[in-house]
């Protein structure tokens, strides 16, 4: 039993979390003069401080061309002309709506409840080498500023200077234009899926060396600041759950809006599907059992579900993009560094993409989560401690991603007429 647990990604994720709060506490309060002749703080800094460091930079380095690649690949994937007419423009049009409306809430909560209000991250300024200035805020720009200035002048500097949406626009523009040209550049369509391929292989790569990452973040964190950091994690962790029950709640109440049903059959109905996926934290392992679910119990006609449903499991992830955001606004409280409006439209914007993008990646939100950061000038250095309670949360971030998922589905079914209302009140079924 125990074997098979240290096999799992997750549970050494967990350990190095715990073992690194042990170790904090242990070695953190011993001084020179203790028996063991060692400065806690000193040794932490000196010594277990650079592995979280090598674990920043890793995630730093394939920020751009994960964003890249990846939108590129999935833009030279949408060959089938027939497939995004009427149903795909309206589930795409979902997807993106209530990505961005998931957002907002995080923000909502993350403005009420102040999760980084009083946290001092201060000497995480220094974990990537950021020892010589404070992050300072972003500049102050208006919206044509910032819709000029996504188009970039020179693609190889706005990559080299992290400006995210500028290599947004660019890698739209490229898979656009790749999906144009069609049969011409097969060979350079190929290549962009090889190399997207070869990025999210990386990203395995990276992700394996996380438990050591996350363990040697947190001892330092908790040898150097206490028990401080622990309670503002812990805050983090009940604002992110607040925020995503409420949006699990709306979903109802988008059913009752929009289909004009009780979401009573829809919630009993996706009990199975939603406990595989908390159990699971996968979007794509729990699919077939909620393509099942939505097919012979919701009533949700087979090419809807078939079509609209694994669309949604590719491209919509409403608990991510909740994450991002709180994320983001907690970081921007914890530094001291003030959102202006169009920050917030910045902000609404990478996440929706950020958390389209990490669909399918594994731990892709501690990558998007470097996306949102750099958009708005938020430093990078806390994602380590942020990966210790990634697990916890991913399991309700999963539940409430496939239930949007599914939600969606039945909303277009509905709307196109081929929805079986009388299935769906079936509560024997």
């Amino acid at each position: 039993m125990a074997k098979a647990l240290l096999g799992k990604l997750w549970f050494r994720v967990l350990l190095g979390l715990l073992l690194g709060i042990a170790f904090g506490f242990l070695v953190g309060p011993l001084t020179a003069n203790s028996p063991l002749g060692i400065d806690g703080k000193t040794f932490l800094t000196t010594y277990i401080k650079p592995i979280g460091t090598v674990f920043i930079n890793l995630i730093k380095m394939v920020i751009v061309p994960l964003i890249f690649f990846s939108l590129v690949s999935g833009i030279i994937s949408m060959t089938n002309a027939e497939a995004f007419k009427r149903i795909g423009l309206k589930a795409v049009g979902a997807y993106l709506m209530t990505g961005a409306f998931a957002v907002c809430i995080g923000l909502i909560f993350a403005q009420v409840f102040h999760p980084g209000m009083g946290v001092d991250l201060s000497v995480l300024q220094s974990v990537a080498g950021n020892t010589h200035a404070a992050p300072t805020p972003p500049k102050d720009v208006n919206v044509i500023d910032i819709l000029v200035n996504t188009i970039p002048p020179n693609v190889i500097k706005a990559m080299a200077e992290d400006n995210i949406l500028q290599v947004v626009v660019f890698a739209i523009f490229v898979g656009v234009t790749l999906n144009k040209l069609g049969p011409k550049v097969q060979n350079l369509v190929e290549w962009c899926k090889s190399v997207a391929f070869l990025v999210f292989r990386l990203i395995e790569t990276i992700v394996r060396f996380s438990p050591y990452g996350v363990f040697a973040l947190t001892a330092w964190m908790v040898g150097t600041q206490g028990v401080d950091i622990l309670i503002a994690l812990f805050k983090l962790v009940c604002v992110v759950i607040g925020a995503l029950m409420t949006q699990y709640i709306l979903f109802g109440l988008m059913i009752v809006i929009f289909a004009r049903l009780s979401p009573l059959p829809f919630y009993r109905k996706m009990l199975e599907p939603q406990l595989l996926a908390f159990s699971t934290s996968s979007s794509k392992a729990t699919l077939s059992t909620a393509m099942r679910v939505v097919n012979e119990r919701i009533g949700v006609s087979k090419s809807s579900t078939a079509f609209v449903l694994p669309l949604g499991a590719s491209i919509n992830m409403d608990g991510t993009a909740i994450y991002l955001g709180i994320t983001a606004l907690f970081f921007s409280q914890a530094y001291g560094i003030p959102l202006d409006a169009h920050h917030y439209f910045i902000l609404i914007l990478t996440a929706t993409l950020g958390s389209i993008g990490a669909a399918g990646i594994p731990s892709g939100s501690l990558f998007m989560m470097g996306m949102v950061f750099t958009s708005v000038g938020l430093p990078l250095d806390g994602i380590a401690l942020i990966a210790g309670i990634d697990r916890i949360l991913d399991m309700m971030r999963t539940t409430v991603n496939i239930t949007g998922d599914s939600v969606i589905t039945l909303l277009v079914d509905k709307s196109e007429g081929t929805f079986d209302r009388a299935l769906y009140q079936d509560m024997e079924r």
